[in-house]
């Protein structure tokens, strides 16, 4: 079955490159639709359905002020934001299934940022110059599949045909994949759940627990990208409940860890008004790169080397009754059902009795502060158990379950 794919990109400068790829995807029995972002001149090879002033106009601005200001910097901002809200809206009128762009790095920035905007679902491909190294700027949390051009975007050669032919191959494969795993599993409410390795054996507990409870589980990964994702599908609405078993990522936006999902941490689940059950797993611990990459005013304090690339380090006493307060503020802010759930006797592996990291002091100031501070009508319980035992995982579990069915019923009032 023919589908749509749209391909993004400067057509000015780079329009032969894309009637290849077109005439690559059309090959395969898929509709091309284009749009040019290029702002130098006019597009070449391949007549854009969507020109550089329709993406231009959608951030209410015009190729020909582009021009005339002769602000690169200006334009790549400018087209940035019309790409991403041209592309936002083409897709929610259905004209595209998937979509591919090419580029250096002033085009991958315009075509990635289109790219982010639109759902996990959708099929992404960009060919650039600077898929390769720290890449986190182009994808964000978004899955775009990233092809290295090996040689620059800049004509035919028998390189870049080669690359230009996987890439089509890889779009029209992709649109081609009909999603029979989502189908099946459209009917299931999803349960997100923050994991860590610190807290694998409690989330894995939980997680079973809760599939056969009737929910579909994703877990992710609290690597900074991890939570940052998990809260945006939040805030798209797929979520029905979140088991935040590991908030670890606000240790390292506190202390300049490698591992911070940024400052707004905890609040998606609050914002969207979804069953929110907070626990403080592996605040105990700050993620940095190899040892000789801790920061100097770090270098005397608690370190453990986890593996080869990660040096953890202990967070103290003020350190916690920071992050309690933080988590209390955060969690006070919620719209719709949120509570708290407290191990007594450790929030990781490694904060377990005769572990590097068992310090009940500095847990139970983070306990301390979050209770003094939290709102008096949302729910503390307090287990007397690691995070990691049987018994925690099991209390997690019925305290969510709770907290969606009373959700529900009070939907249903």
């Amino acid at each position: 079955m023919s589908k749509r794919i749209l391909l993004i990109g400067t057509f000015d400068t780079k329009g032969e490159e894309y009637a290849f790829v077109r005439q690559r995807i059309e090959s395969r029995g898929h509709t091309v639709v284009t749009v040019n972002i290029g702002v130098m001149g006019s597009a070449r090879y391949v007549e854009p359905d969507w020109d550089a002033d329709a993406v231009a106009s959608a951030a209410g601005a015009s190729v020909h002020d582009l021009r005339e200001r002769q602000d690169r910097g200006m334009a790549m901002t400018v087209m940035s934001r019309g790409a991403s809200a041209l592309i936002r809206d083409l897709y929610a009128k259905g004209e595209f299934q998937g979509i591919l762009g090419m580029g250096g790095t002033g085009g991958t920035s315009v075509i990635g940022a289109a790219m982010r905007g639109l759902p996990i679902a959708v099929p992404k491909v960009l060919v650039s110059t600077a898929a390769s190294g720290d890449t986190r700027a182009i994808v964000d949390t978004k899955n775009i599949t990233l092809f290295p051009s090996v040689v620059d975007v800049a004509g035919l050669n028998r390189i870049s045909r080669s690359i230009y032919e996987q890439a089509a191959g890889a779009i029209c494969g992709m649109v081609d994949m009909e999603p029979e795993s989502a189908r099946s599993e459209s009917d299931r409410p999803i349960v997100a759940i923050t994991m860590f390795g610190n807290t694998t054996e409690c989330v894995n507990r939980c997680r079973e627990q809760l599939t056969q409870a009737g929910y579909e589980c994703l877990v992710f990964h609290c690597t900074g990208t991890g939570g940052r994702t998990m809260e945006d599908l939040v805030r798209d609405g797929m979520v029905a409940a979140l088991l935040d078993i590991t908030t670890t990522e606000w240790a390292d936006e506190l202390c300049g860890g490698v591992f911070t999902a940024g400052p707004h941490r905890l609040e998606a689940a609050g914002e969207a008004g979804i069953p929110h059950l907070i626990v403080p797993g592996c605040i105990d611990m700050v993620n940095f790169g190899g040892e000789e990459t801790v920061p100097l005013q770090y270098r005397s304090r608690k370190l453990v080397v986890w593996n080869p690339s990660v040096t953890l380090m202990r967070t103290n006493v003020e350190e916690n009754a920071r992050l309690g307060q933080i988590f209390a503020e955060k969690a006070n802010a919620a719209k719709g059902p949120v509570q708290v759930l407290l191990p007594q006797k450790g929030v990781s592996i490694l904060d377990s009795e005769g572990n590097d990291f068992w310090w009940p002091e500095a847990d139970r100031a983070m306990f301390a502060a979050l209770k003094s501070n939290l709102r008096k009508d949302i729910p503390v319980a307090e287990i007397d158990a690691n995070i990691n035992d049987p018994a925690f995982a099991d209390a997690a579990v019925e305290l969510l379950l709770e907290m969606i069915k009373s959700k529900r019923c009070s939907i249903s009032s």
